[in-house]
């Protein structure tokens, strides 16, 4: 479990590519002096274990499934990648709960400078705006981010300069792509939502029916 909030960043040292996988190593500066094997750790938005660790770099093999969801495939050497430890207990939550399970990848369109932020528009699939709510949550390659604008495919995000400094997005440019996590609690209203229609269908209203939820 993660926050979204970025520890720091890491730089990419090494990148070996076996046929239905990757072992990518990162130099994770003080983070990396810090982890141990079997580490949970959020790179770019995705969940990884650390395999080893040497000083500040880490490695992490990266599978089939992982690479076929998020673009850590397309990392090469001295890519530049957003870090997160996993939530310990007792830690304070100053984002939102990030599971690490890419639900997506999004493109950016636009990166818009305006006074005292900067505009994001990320296009996603419309299953992805589906489980958003305007002022929710989302994870942009492992960041923490308030949806300032939502329409059917496409959301903003607000960065601010902080944001900016710290993370990657400072480079990011219009036809990068990035690893787009929705709000959990968002997926799990669907969920029930969807087994509520489901319910309704194979029990529509009826005398029998009122009395069974209580009428």
């Amino acid at each position: 479990m993660f926050t979204g909030i970025i520890r720091q960043t890491g730089t990419i040292v090494a990148v070996e590519r076996r046929p239905q996988w990757r072992v990518i190593t990162v130099d994770a500066g003080p983070m990396g002096g810090e982890a141990s094997v079997g580490d949970s750790v959020c790179v770019n938005g995705a969940c990884l274990t650390a395999t080893r660790v040497d000083d500040s770099r880490v490695t992490f093999d990266v599978g089939a499934e992982t690479l076929r969801l998020t673009t850590l495939g397309e990392l090469r050497e001295g890519d530049v990648v957003n870090l997160e430890p996993s939530l310990r207990v007792g830690d304070r939550l100053s984002g939102h709960f990030v599971s690490g399970h890419v639900d997506g990848v999004g493109t950016i369109r636009q990166k818009k400078e305006l006074a005292g932020e900067v505009r994001l528009e990320v296009e996603v699939e419309s299953r992805l705006t589906d489980l958003m709510v305007l002022k929710g949550s989302v994870a942009v390659d492992g960041i923490s981010l308030t949806i300032a604008a939502l329409r059917d495919g496409a959301f903003e995000v607000s960065l601010i300069p902080y944001t900016l400094a710290v993370t990657t997005m400072q480079s990011m440019r219009p036809g990068d792509r990035a690893n787009v996590e929705c709000d959990m609690i968002g997926r799990w209203v669907k969920r029930l939502i969807a087994q509520q229609g489901a319910a309704d269908v194979q029990s529509p209203l009826s005398v029998r029916r009122l009395e069974e939820e209580g009428f």
